[in-house]
């Protein structure tokens, strides 16, 4: 207990922050080297697509078991025991010889860093004291937030530098870093309550619902989109497995005394509404970080590098107001701050609606500042105040059903939102076309002085310069209609943060510091 005490908290704080970050971090940075990777293992670009979406079911599968088993081993062990299996499967990603071995190391990767950012959530949450819980979740969340913005940015360096192999080996030193200051500062708390085999028998059952349910849930939200959801027989046999495995997992689950994931802290409002903000945070925030690369990259002809010059912003102004919201925390209600981060959200996604094929880079990129106010506003009030009413012996319990909420918000975020722009591209291209017809004067003298120009400048025949004037105005459709639908999936994303704002009145009036906090 001495020991524990004479360890400065912020000290452990950046030592479960390290392995944190490197595993939010991996959930992004493969993104951009798919083509890479496909290569070099002689497979489809598609087929690689398995290497994110492996990584993300097993990542999910643990989320909501970190508390279970934190409090069978002891949460320093499972800890540890996560680090060390992300590190192994580290390397061995990096050095897999085929991509159905890469799939494999990445699902043993996946299992060891899902419980990572609950462990190290409820660790947060035990080493500090009420009145700077606010300080340590903004802490906590600049890493969780920012590291999904620089992952594609550094994913695309190390690639385009170094190779892909990389991307996977960087993590090794810092995974032993990990370990090395976890065993020196980290321990469990003097009251940590652990459990037996004998008072909680191991739940074969329960997890293998959970699993399956898990699996199936982030199979249907990844390749969705791909495989044109439910008229894919492979899409609605999973999401009728995902369906009867956790609607059964549910039931089975609030039966038991000692559950492997605590459903009954739903109970409490502050819990459950906090909870579903987190989705919401999850969707916006992946939604149009999946988004807004896109757009600039297929419709502006923007570089990687150059559109990651327009998110870095957003991820500095992040940085920048967690700590002034954590200090914010002690003199305001919570939920004026939370009502103020979905409102920036909000803002700055309508703004992102009234996009053009014009758009210049400082429009686009304080656009992206000004929802990333909204981030840093909701990551903090909002984690602060699911805790409020939580037993400490509960807190790893609730870290995972909160992590795993923001993780399926984050893939439903990018399934709706990459769905919503295929369809409402194809929907606008549909009336667009309607005016590439030879009654329309507007497109008559379109083709007579897109023709010109390739007679007089390009040097072609009459019919070529024609064809040419033709195709012309087809992808000038093509890409008027991609705008109007990345204008129209951004505002649906802004109209969701709006509408959030009432489930403000379910909270109670309360500041960050709760009961404990004197002035």
């Amino acid at each position: 207990m001495n020991e524990r005490r004479a360890i400065n908290p912020w000290v452990i704080a950046m030592t479960v922050m390290i392995a944190t970050f490197m595993e939010v971090l991996d959930t992004s940075v493969a993104n951009v080297a798919l083509p890479h990777i496909a290569g070099s293992l002689s497979a489809t670009v598609e087929e690689t697509t398995w290497v994110l979406t492996s990584y993300l079911v097993a990542n999910a599968v643990v989320l909501p078991l970190g508390g279970y088993f934190s409090s069978l081993i002891g949460r320093k062990r499972f800890y540890m025991l996560c680090v060390s299996i992300f590190t192994l499967a580290s390397l061995l990603c990096g050095i897999a010889p085929s991509l159905g071995w890469l799939i494999f190391f990445r699902v043993l990767q996946g299992l060891g860093g899902g419980g990572l950012q609950p462990i190290s959530q409820a660790i947060l949450v035990e080493t500090f004291p009420h009145e700077k819980r606010g300080a340590a979740m903004a802490f906590y969340g600049m890493g969780v937030v920012l590291a999904p913005i620089i992952g594609p940015v550094l994913g695309g360096w190390i690639t385009d530098n170094f190779s892909w192999h990389w991307i996977f080996l960087i993590n090794i030193p810092v995974g032993f870093l990990s370990i090395a200051l976890t065993t020196a500062l980290v321990h469990d708390p003097p009251k940590f309550h652990r459990i037996s085999l004998k008072e909680s028998p191991f739940d074969f059952f329960g997890i293998g619902l959970i699993t399956l349910g898990l699996a199936s849930l982030e199979i249907v939200l990844d390749e969705g989109q791909r495989k044109d959801w439910f008229s894919s027989h492979f899409i609605v046999f999973f999401a009728v497995v995902a369906g009867v495995a956790l609607i059964s997992a549910v039931f089975h689950e609030l039966r038991k005394d000692h559950p492997i994931v605590d459903l009954r802290l739903m109970k409490d409002r502050t819990f459950a509404v906090a909870s579903v903000m987190l989705f919401i945070l999850g969707f916006v925030l992946y939604g149009s970080l999946a988004l807004l690369p896109i757009f600039l990259q297929t419709l502006l002809g923007y570089t990687a590098l150059l559109s990651g010059w327009v998110l870095s912003p957003g991820g500095v102004a992040v940085l920048v107001m967690m700590p002034v919201v954590a200090l914010l925390l002690k003199r305001f209600d919570t939920r004026w701050l939370i009502g103020t981060g979905f409102l920036f959200c909000g803002i700055g996604l309508i703004q992102m609606s009234g996009f053009n094929l014009g758009v210049d880079f400082n429009t686009a990129m304080w656009s992206r500042v000004v929802q990333s106010l909204g981030f840093a506003f909701l990551f903090v009030p909002i984690n602060v105040m699911a805790f409020q009413h939580i037993p400490h012996e509960k807190t790893g319990y609730a870290a995972g059903i909160m992590n795993l909420l923001r993780n399926i918000g984050g893939s439903s975020g990018i399934a709706i939102a990459t769905t919503m722009l295929a369809r409402r591209s194809q929907f606008h291209q549909a009336n667009l076309i309607g005016n590439l017809v030879p009654g329309n004067p507007a497109y008559q003298n379109f083709l007579a002085r897109a023709t010109q120009v390739g007679v007089i400048q390009g040097g072609l025949s009459g019919a070529d310069a024609a064809h040419m004037a033709q195709g012309s105005a087809y992808g000038m459709v093509i890409r008027q209609s991609t705008m109007m639908a990345f204008s129209d999936t951004f505002w649906f994303m802004g109209v969701i943060c709006f509408l959030l704002l009432p489930l403000l009145l379910l909270i109670k009036k309360t500041r960050a510091t709760g009961p404990v906090m004197m002035d």
